[in-house]
């Protein structure tokens, strides 16, 4: 029986990408269904306005992804490459400190998050008419936030240390849970957007719980022990060395949605909040294959870079980049052709139908060119080269799409602002290809023996 180790290191690339991806993908997926599941019930159950004012929750949603990916994306990378250097006591290390700063970290987001809950509501976009709604919900989902970071970033490092199949069927019992839940406490307890929020926080706890107890397990290939709990200033900075760099994506992310929602709200209304909720709903879908896809990849790629096996971390990449454009070609397509289908599963009111359905057509346009960009950007993340993958996550965010979000509606008005995403899809994706093909030469002027097969 080969390792986990050895497998990444000899076994044939196709079916390792396979046996690690797969499991990431499904779980990726299954993970972006605990918020959509939410929409479609509080859209049919509660309203068009309540899925507005869920909209306002995805700020503090991206904020608590953002940390969870400081930590769990930063450790699992790290775990890989430690993993290929063969240094497993510093790999446990690393995975206790993950969870320590876990709960230092998210504990006081949440503390101040709470605090701050109503003028944060405000700023995100809200309205009388929709921030009771977003009230109900973040009242539930910011106290929980501890576990869905947890469960982010734990779940990384179980799919990073060898088991991309625990890994997966973890999210798989989480996201069952809060499909259960959901109508249970929505329709039959009657308990609004509220029910929604705490089905989806009772299922990131037992989430959380079962990955915890993992590590506790002699089989378990990382183990916690109970002296590596305690913060080492080196481990604490390789984690968020690597870690910023989708951390920053992310916050970038929050930023952005904060600029949208505002600008939704002066050129569309409430409504228009609700239909880029369906909109990144539906978009989301779409990337969290390739996120998957990308999860899976990295610790084929960490552990293969820590190792020395360069001509292996390439066709890696390789591989990826063509499955990552598969996929997102095949959602620009089901945007282009089927828009009106997609948004009606989340709503029944026609005027909510046809601004999501008119967004949903406009800002998928750059699609097929957005696999190649998050790829690029993971890869660097893989190997720790933070700044570069940094440089790539901001520039779409900062330099591209918040100038377009205030340009655009100036003359396009509503369309304006959907049409500044693909425009920033396509000039971060030219900037990718750029900065790739500028290290690739240089790599391979390092290490002569790459072929560019």
């Amino acid at each position: 029986m080969l390792t986990s180790e050895n497998k990444l290191a000899t076994e044939k690339i196709g079916k390792l990408l396979w046996t690690y991806t797969l499991p990431a993908i499904i779980g990726t997926v299954v993970m972006s269904l605990y918020n959509i599941v939410d929409r479609i019930f509080i859209g049919q159950g509660v309203g068009p306005l309540a899925i507005s004012g869920l909209a306002l929750t995805f700020p503090f949603m991206n904020m608590l992804l953002a940390f969870g990916m400081l930590i769990g994306a930063g450790s699992a990378a790290r775990i890989s490459i430690t993993l290929g250097e063969n240094d497993k006591q510093k790999a446990e290390r690393i995975l206790a400190n993950a969870v320590t700063l876990t709960f230092l970290i998210s504990g006081s987001v949440i503390i101040l998050s709470l605090v701050f809950m109503d003028d944060l509501l405000t700023l995100f976009g809200g309205t009388e008419k929709t921030i009771k709604y977003a009230y109900d919900y973040m009242i539930v989902i910011v106290p929980g936030g501890i576990f869905t970071a947890l469960y982010f970033g734990m779940n990384n490092i179980l799919r990073s240390s060898g088991y991309p199949k625990s890994a997966m069927n973890n999210i798989l019992l989480g996201a069952i849970i809060n499909i259960i839940l959901d109508p249970i406490f929505i329709f039959v307890f009657k308990w609004g957007i509220q029910g929604a929020a705490i089905a989806t926080v009772i299922s990131y706890f037992i989430g959380t719980v079962n990955v915890l107890f993992h590590f506790f397990q002699k089989t378990s290939n990382l183990r916690f022990h109970a002296a590596n709990f305690k913060l080492q200033k080196d481990i604490v900075n390789s984690i968020l060395s690597i870690g910023m760099s989708p951390f920053s994506m992310q916050m970038g992310a929050t930023l952005v949605v904060i600029i949208i929602n505002t600008t939704l709200l002066k050129y569309g209304g409430d409504l228009a909040i609700g239909a880029y909720g369906i909109l990144n709903s539906l978009m989301m879908l779409v990337i969290m294959f390739i996120i998957g896809l990308n999860q899976g990849a990295q610790p084929i790629v960490g552990f293969n870079y820590g190792a020395g096996n360069y001509e292996r971390m390439f066709k890696t990449l390789k591989y990826t980049v063509i499955i990552g454009t598969i996929l997102s070609t095949t959602g620009f397509l089901l945007g282009t052709l089927l828009p009106d289908i997609s948004v009606s599963l989340f709503t029944t009111d026609s005027e909510l139908k046809q601004i999501s359905a008119n967004a949903l057509r406009i800002a998928v346009m750059m699609f097929p060119i957005v696999g190649f960009q998050i790829v690029t950007a993971n890869f660097f993340q893989s190997i720790g080269m933070a700044k570069i993958s940094i440089f790539l996550g901001l520039t779409r965010q900062f330099i591209f799409l918040i100038p377009a979000i205030f340009i655009l509606p100036l003359f396009w008005g509503l369309n304006g602002a959907w049409a500044a995403m693909p425009v920033s899809d396509g000039l971060a994706s030219i900037v990718s290809a750029i900065t790739f093909m500028l290290f690739y030469k240089r790599f391979k002027k390092a290490h002569p023996v790459i072929s560019d097969k």
